[in-house]
């Protein structure tokens, strides 16, 4: 009997145990996740239909519509809050892999420090203007990198290093989104109206529309080499994501007090230092072509899967309450980068 009551209480092998609490996570996970797929596969199936259409901003409008007409079960809620922060991060780290720097290198330093220009007057510009709006920080920063940097992306980058609130994150992405849609037909019109070459319209196109994929659909309606150049140079813009990142984390800290000083949170992200790691890897052409296609393609499906995640978030009441400052913020920012960057292009010559 001894023996047998020593059986009984022996301690469950730690193997056992973390592989029952994997299965348990997975399972919990599992039904948020699922949806979350097949929505990017509609998005994904709507861009290959128009290219000119972010997969993004279907997802994040499929994800709004949705939770509105059909309320998903609670069952999807852990795998919809994995997808909005966990899969968001690691499509920010491989958007690094876009990245040789080599190429942004060639663009020239006139054309460099364009870029430069662009996103700090775009981001303290907006920063500035949104305080005179009196909106709150956590939304003006959000906007501001949203709009000066490179759109979705950046605006998960900088929410993870101030831990801006959910609904702010779905406005400025929905906002970003919006604007860089109507920056496709809006720049390569107004490059033919100010009588530019289809090299300059390209370069303001890198350097002014918010989203890659929005870059890549203006500057391919321009033609001529204007693709090539746009997608340098809104690289260019990427590449500041990572700094930018590490100064807004700097503030938000300090602008916390003790608190944020104290905790764990590192003051530079993990997804940052990845991002910076497959830049570098991209940079030194260690990774196949094959590789590098499949983690663009996997990067977007990260990034369509969070938007669509967030865009579950948005409740028509919380739409009808969006503020017109923050319209009228985003159209500022929108306006205040295309200035910038149409002189920067001119200057750089």
């Amino acid at each position: 009997m001894a023996i047998q009551a020593t059986i009984d209480h022996a301690p469950v092998p730690a193997s056992r145990t973390q592989r029952s609490e994997a299965t348990a996570a997975v399972a919990r996970l599992a039904p948020g996740l699922a949806v979350c797929a097949a929505a990017t596969a509609v998005a994904l199936g709507v861009r290959s239909l128009v290219p000119a259409v972010s997969p993004l901003l279907v997802a994040i409008v499929l994800g709004a519509v949705l939770t509105n007409i059909v309320p998903l079960p609670a069952s999807t809620a852990a795998g919809m809050g994995f997808a909005s922060r966990r899969l968001l991060r690691v499509g920010v780290a491989l958007l690094g892999l876009q990245l040789a720097l080599g190429d942004l290198v060639g663009l020239g330093p006139g054309v460099l420090l364009a870029v430069v220009a662009v996103v700090a007057i775009g981001v303290s510009g907006t920063m500035v203007i949104g305080r005179w709006l009196g909106i709150g920080w956590e939304q003006r920063v959000l906007i501001a990198c949203g709009f000066s940097i490179c759109g979705a992306a950046a605006v998960a980058g900088v929410e993870g290093a101030v831990d801006a609130d959910e609904r702010d994150v779905v406005t400025a992405v929905t906002l970003v989104a919006a604007f860089g849609t109507l920056m496709i037909p809006a720049i390569p019109l107004l490059g033919n109206l100010l009588g530019l070459t289809s090299e300059q319209s390209g370069m303001w196109a890198g350097a002014s529309i918010h989203e890659v994929a929005q870059v890549v659909a203006a500057s391919g309606a321009i033609g001529g080499t204007a693709l090539t150049l746009a997608v340098a140079v809104k690289l260019a813009r990427v590449v500041l994501l990572a700094p930018v990142v590490v100064v807004v984390g700097a503030m938000h800290r300090r602008r916390a007090g003790e608190a944020a000083r104290s905790s764990r949170a590192a003051l530079v992200p993990m997804f940052v230092i990845a991002f910076l790691g497959c830049a570098t890897l991209r940079t030194l052409d260690v990774v196949p072509a094959g590789v590098l296609a499949g983690a663009g393609t996997v990067q977007t499906a990260l990034l369509t899967a969070a938007m669509f995640a967030l865009g579950t978030g948005i409740k028509m009441s919380v739409l009808k309450r969006i503020d017109v400052r923050y319209v009228a913020l985003a159209a500022i920012a929108t306006v205040l980068v295309a200035v910038v960057s149409l002189i920067g292009v001119l200057l750089a010559g």
